[in-house]
């Protein structure tokens, strides 16, 4: 399986709530709805949360600013997600949601990349 991963960076001159409710309440159904046509196995949105850490955080590795939060979808394979991307359903698909994207994400600034995961430990798991 893998990971698609968007690092998100909200458009200028929106607000943070304003960004926030509309990525969940709008973006997301929207991902949902198109979940079948995109072979996509699983959707998470992780928001970044306003804290000082964040900045301690940053400051001690000597990073830059953070990103507004991020995007993971699972598919199954690499070969899959090209699959579905070529064909005229994906395709169609696929405009559909950057064109969404742009109306609250400064897109020019986000990130996207594959990646798999390599657990290394889960103490969430019984």
């Amino acid at each position: 399986m893998i990971k698609f991963v968007y690092c998100v960076r909200k458009k200028e001159g929106i607000s943070d709530e304003e960004f926030y409710r509309y990525w969940k309440e709008n973006h997301g159904p929207l991902v949902r709805s198109f979940a079948e046509t995109m072979g996509s196995l699983k959707y998470v949105q992780s928001h970044t949360i306003d804290t000082v850490l964040n900045e301690v955080g940053r400051e001690v590795r000597g990073m830059r600013q953070a990103y507004d939060g991020i995007t993971e979808v699972w598919f199954e394979s690499v070969e899959a997600l090209a699959e579905m991307l070529l064909s005229d359903e994906g395709k169609a698909a696929n405009k559909t949601l950057i064109e969404d994207e742009a109306r609250f994400c400064e897109l020019r600034e986000c990130s996207v990349f594959l990646t798999e995961e390599h657990v290394i430990f889960d103490r969430t798991e019984s």
